[in-house]
């Protein structure tokens, strides 16, 4: 968010974890995404909790059943704009695609 302010852009923050992206709207960041689609999701302790691997997040429809049920495992922040989405780490890459 600080990023969009110094640069003076609008941008609305959504709080994934208290209004989580619907299949829909994950597929539609997916379809604008740079990044691999596997990235959206994080490999951290909920994942290794989940016994996740790899295989489990191979494809777009696997990555969006997934995060569908389990919203923590979204990777962010996700920064998206009309013709594109990035995952904005490093923060470099936010101001890049804004400016």
């Amino acid at each position: 968010m600080r990023i969009a302010e110094e640069l003076g852009v609008d941008a609305e923050i959504v709080l994934y974890l208290k209004t989580p992206p619907d299949a829909a709207t994950l597929q539609g960041i997916i379809g604008k995404l740079e990044d691999p689609v596997t990235d959206l999701v994080r490999r951290d302790s909920m994942w290794t909790k989940l016994g996740l691997t790899d295989a489990d997040a191979a494809t777009p429809e696997q990555v969006v059943a997934l995060l569908v049920k389990h919203k923590q495992l979204l990777q962010r922040p996700v920064v998206v704009t009309a013709k594109k989405a990035i995952i904005g780490r490093p923060k470099d890459r936010v101001r890049e695609l804004l400016s």
